[in-house]
């Protein structure tokens, strides 16, 4: 699946809104975050907390330009979390942890800019 950075790129076409209840996007909380060398593109290997109800998933994020490894354990992120497992390299990644590129297309985290419950879900 290619996903369009392009900031100059038209709106998708149009979707009803059961589609968009179909994506479940929540809040989790970073509780580990360690490297990832064997990835393609240079990427982290993350743990996040989703709360009780789905509990602690696994995502490679492609974040290494502006995020350092240290600073991302108690950082809550978005993430697509029904989705498939996608295979990437030996490493299962179990949601989409979802972000915006910046003016060169480097991934900046998606998040709220207050803290909410872990497995708070995207309405």
């Amino acid at each position: 699946m290619h996903v369009n950075h392009d900031q100059d790129a038209p709106a998708a076409e149009a979707i009803g809104f059961d589609d968009f209840l179909r994506v479940d996007i929540r809040i989790g909380t970073i509780v580990a975050a360690e490297p990832f060398p064997e990835a393609r593109k240079p990427a982290f290997k993350l743990k996040i907390d989703f709360g009780p109800a789905i509990g602690v998933k696994k995502s490679s994020a492609q974040i290494v330009e502006h995020y350092a490894l240290e600073e991302l354990a108690g950082r809550q992120v978005a993430a697509v979390v029904n989705f498939p497992p996608r295979q990437i390299g030996k490493f299962m990644s179990e949601v989409l942890t979802l972000g915006f590129a910046d003016e060169e297309g480097a991934v900046i985290l998606f998040a709220p800019d207050r803290r909410v419950p872990d497995g708070s879900r995207l309405f």
